[in-house]
């Protein structure tokens, strides 16, 4: 039987089970690039500006999302602490997604305006003045170090080879924000994590 050959070959096999597996994956995957709910995005959003989009690499630089995610699964116990669950339009001009997987810290994707601009500089300071069983590190040095915008731009034009909608005036005007050295990097990603989950934040 033909049944037997295969379970006797397990080469066979394993290819037989690998081509199983991938259409059964392009069969859930394939759809969701012609759906405008995962390819155009929610009303409201835009590009970030400037000061948001490089607080958004320091965010990267400093491994928040090793123990943050930016991803509220659609269960009661998740809507209830964070809010609306996350959908996929939200992150249409994400590069790269920060979905994360783990939360040592609570997660940020509908952190915007939560707290007060000053929280987040406290917390980021020394995270235990605000919230004293925290065991998240502290970041003085976003208090000290300038972000110069000198590469900003550049980004901009990277992100929009990817479908990103920056205009040729937001490339060209991307360094003035950081002009005179006024824009610390603290500043910068406090500017970030308050524009998270504005378009969907549900009313708590």
């Amino acid at each position: 039987m033909k049944h037997d050959i295969i379970e006797k070959n397990i080469g066979l096999m394993i290819l037989l089970i690998l081509v199983a597996i991938s259409f059964g994956g392009l069969a859930q995957i394939v759809p969701l690039f012609f759906s405008t709910e995962t390819t155009q995005p929610i009303d409201g959003l835009k590009p970030y500006p400037p000061v948001a989009l490089e607080g958004r690499d320091i965010y990267i630089r400093e491994g928040c999302t090793v123990c943050h995610t930016q991803m509220i699964r659609p269960f009661r116990a998740e809507t209830e602490r964070y809010g609306h669950y996350s959908v996929a339009s939200e992150g249409v001009y994400e590069h790269p997604f920060l979905w994360g997987s783990k939360r040592t810290g609570p997660d940020l994707a509908r952190v915007g305006k939560r707290y007060s601009d000053d929280w987040h500089r406290a917390h980021l300071y020394n995270p235990r003045d605000v919230v004293p069983e925290s065991n998240m590190p502290a970041f003085p040095w976003l208090f000290e170090n300038v972000v110069t915008g000198e590469h900003t731009a550049d980004k901009m034009r990277a992100l929009r080879a990817v479908g990103v909608p920056y205009t040729d005036e937001d490339i060209a005007n991307a360094a003035k924000p950081f002009e005179g050295g006024k824009v610390k990097e603290v500043d910068a990603l406090v500017t970030y994590l308050q524009q998270l989950g504005l378009l969907l934040k549900q009313n708590r």
